[in-house]
Parts: structure tokens; C-alpha cells; sequence
């Protein structure tokens, strides 16, 4: 199997992941199954090439697993910083600065303490990263985010939106 083949089968898993977070109530359920997801989309950006994205995506599973433990915002500003890091210091381009964006996003919505607010922070921060995989060329990825964007929408649908009867 090719590395590329491999890089998206792990995306393929991360995906399962990721559907299942957005459909759990409790916060702490959401972060497990998204630091699962973030480990395996590390590897996948690994398999591409692409340090950037791996190394921010590695950065994002060991963040969600602090945020598991902790919403403090003393926290959060370190994992911010040490995005804004490995960014400068893997620096590629437009690329660089698209995994950046999305990396800090996430890094906001993994340290709210309530679950809506942590749904409506990663809607940008998936959408960020749905054009950086668009732009990396890595059509699994791409389908990730398009489904754990709208996983995303369902849950907080049938969290807030939806009219109780």
C-alpha cells in the first residue's frame, strides 16, 4: 500500500472519530473522540509530507487531552503560542499559515467550558482546515471536515436549535 493509499485510510478512521464527537452531549466526550481523530490525522499529514499540518495536528491531540482536564485559559494561551511556533519554524507557505489559522481556532473551541460554544468555534476552525485540505490535495481529509462540519451542525441542531415538543 502506497503512502498515500495509508494516509487516507487513517483519515478514513479519524472520520468515524470525529462523527461519533458531535452527536455526545457532555464536552469531555466530544474532546476524547477529537484527540483520537487529531492523532490519526497527524500520522496522515505525516505520510504526506506535509510537517506543518502534522506537526499542528499532533499538537491538537496532545491539547485535547490537556483540555479534558482543564478549560484555563492560562493553558490555552500556551498551546496558542506554541501553534504560532511550529508554525514559523515549519513555515511553507499559504499552507503553513491555513493549518495555523485552523490550529488556533480549534485550540479556542477546545478550551470552552460549555459544549455550544465549543461547537461554534470549531465551525471555523473546520472550515479553515476544509481549504487547507482542499489546497493540500487530499480528497479524504476533505471529506472529513465536510462531514464533521455538518456532524457539527446536526449535533448543535439537535442540542439548540431544535424546538422541544
Amino acid at each position: 500500500m502506497s503512502s498515500f493509499a495509508l494516509s487516507q485510510v487513517l483519515v478514513g478512521v479519524a472520520i468515524c472519530f470525529d462523527l461519533i464527537s458531535f452527536q455526545c452531549k457532555q464536552r469531555q466526550h466530544i474532546v476524547a473522540c477529537l484527540c483520537c481523530s487529531c492523532s490519526l490525522i497527524a500520522l496522515h499529514f505525516a505520510l504526506l509530507g506535509i510537517w506543518t499540518a502534522m506537526g499542528l495536528a499532533f499538537l491538537a491531540a496532545v491539547r485535547l487531552g490537556v483540555s479534558y482536564f482543564t478549560t484555563s485559559k492560562k493553558v490555552m494561551l500556551v498551546f496558542i503560542g506554541g501553534s504560532l511556533l511550529l508554525a514559523l519554524c515549519t513555515y511553507g507557505g499559504g499552507l503553513s499559515v491555513l493549518s495555523c489559522l485552523g490550529a488556533v481556532l480549534g485550540t479556542i473551541g477546545s478550551f470552552c467550558a460549555e459544549d455550544r460554544r465549543l461547537r461554534q468555534v470549531m465551525m471555523g476552525a473546520t472550515t479553515t482546515w476544509l481549504v487547507h485540505n482542499m489546497l493540500a490535495g487530499s480528497p479524504t481529509a476533505v471529506l472529513m471536515e465536510g462531514l464533521f462540519l455538518v456532524s457539527n451542525l446536526l449535533g448543535y441542531y439537535r442540542y439548540y436549535l431544535r424546538r422541544v415538543v
